[in-house]
């Protein structure tokens, strides 16, 4: 029996995820969190097989949430998912330990096939992203200026192209401000963007958000 802990910040896709993989004999939904933050106590309590855990959530968010999980236990196998599909979002998941990487965008079969992979222990990327990550690299994609960004700052970036005031982000990934100020300074000179507004436009250009 598979086990899985369910993350989104939508009740409506939780139960979609838990119906569809309930009807997999081998499977079980031991839990679900609608939260970054409720997905790492929840981890802890129930020590699930495989998380599928979205990374845009409101707080915390998936990315850090991911970070925090894959510390407190190595072996954590988590499955990212994602409503992007470019190789941006997948990299940055992948670097940061995930074991697989889906779009919610893939046929609802393919979740089931991500789930087993994963909990089998190997990694789990579909054909389509595969294809656009092996592209990025042969094509210089991954040397655009927002790949120079560390993870954390990447974090930060899309935080900030959503709107998010430097307090707020402050307080979600639990830095101080003053931290999050030198990131944003950072991610301005590394993008040369001279204000927020421009992040967003740079976001939306690389799809990593949408309009």
């Amino acid at each position: 029996m598979i086990r899985v802990l369910l993350v989104d910040d939508h009740a409506v896709v939780r139960t979609g995820f838990r119906l569809l993989l309930q009807s997999v004999a081998e499977m079980s939904v031991v839990g679900d969190a609608e939260s970054g933050e409720a997905a790492c106590q929840r981890y802890l309590e129930l020590t699930p097989d495989v998380v599928v855990m979205d990374l845009a959530m409101p707080g915390m968010g998936g990315l850090e949430a991911l970070r925090r999980i894959r510390a407190r236990d190595s072996r954590a196998r988590v499955l990212a998912l994602s409503a992007h599909d470019d190789p941006m979002h997948a990299r940055r998941a992948l670097n940061e330990c995930a074991m697989g990487f889906l779009s919610k965008r893939s046929a609802p079969e393919a979740l089931i096939e991500a789930v087993t992979t994963v909990a089998a222990g190997r990694r789990y990327i579909d054909a389509n992203l595969a294809q656009k990550l092996a592209l990025a690299d042969i094509e210089g994609a991954a040397r655009s200026p927002v790949e120079r960004l560390s993870e954390r700052e990447f974090e930060v970036f899309i935080r900030l192209a959503r709107g998010a005031t430097v307090q707020i982000i402050a307080d979600d990934l639990k830095l101080s401000t003053s931290t999050v100020g030198t990131h944003l300074y950072n991610i301005k000179q590394k993008l040369g963007a001279v204000n927020q507004s421009e992040l967003t436009l740079l976001a939306i250009r690389h799809g990593l958000i949408e309009a």
